[in-house]
């Protein structure tokens, strides 16, 4: 699971705004490309949600305040567990800053403001292993990952290849595109090379099918 916390100050949007944003910020991070089969994409997007807040103060300790709300401060805060944090926060600060810049731009705003001053913060929170909980019981990342694509498995399995480039295969657990070229990520299988997109799916995989990991 995947929370965005979107901070903004009081009287900025109205609800409508307000959604319009957060089904932004969740394509913002989701992304368009077709990198995991759609159904996967489609159960990771179920699993995100978004809170926009409104404190009732917001101080900066600028010393020459301005109204945190002409033009608006953001603050993005977006918590998902611990071991994506880092592959996350690569594309995340770019892809939210964007999202609140297009709405900028949409408002009549200067949407440039928001890379060349500090006024939208976007912070990504690791969620210690064990710490997250959904369905009453604790879920790690492995434990997500598997909720996410256990369903669309068979679907995965019968994607069809004949258009793929040479040397490439299909993730048998997210069905993300990976070059064999290019990874070190592959189990052999009943006389089958896999190659996973990252070593969690590679991991996923090896459980299922008591294929052991070399340390």
């Amino acid at each position: 699971m995947i929370l965005i916390e979107l901070f903004v100050p009081q009287g900025v949007f109205d609800p409508a705004q307000r959604r319009r944003l957060g089904e932004r910020l969740i394509d913002a991070l989701m992304g368009t490309e077709d990198a995991h089969a759609k159904p996967v994409m489609d159960s990771a997007r179920a699993l995100t949600q978004v809170l926009v807040q409104e404190p009732a103060a917001w101080i900066t300790g600028d010393p020459h305040p301005a109204d945190p709300a002409d033009p608006p401060r953001y603050l993005i805060r977006v918590s998902a567990p611990a071991a994506w944090r880092k592959e996350m926060s690569g594309h995340a600060v770019e892809r939210l800053t964007q999202a609140l810049a297009d709405t900028e731009a949409e408002a009549g705003r200067n949407p440039a403001r928001l890379r060349d001053q500090p006024h939208a913060l976007v912070h990504v929170v690791g969620i210690a292993e064990g710490s997250l909980g959904m369905c009453g019981r604790p879920m790690g990342s492995l434990e997500l990952i598997q909720h996410m694509t256990a369903p669309h498995r068979d679907d995965i399995a019968h994607l069809p290849t004949a258009d793929l480039p040479p040397g490439t295969v299909i993730d048998p657990v997210c069905g993300m595109t990976v070059d064999l070229n290019t990874t070190d990520l592959t189990l052999e299988y009943d006389d089958t090379v896999y190659g996973f997109c990252n070593g969690q799916c590679r991991r996923i995989f090896a459980d299922e099918h008591g294929v052991p990991l070399k340390a």
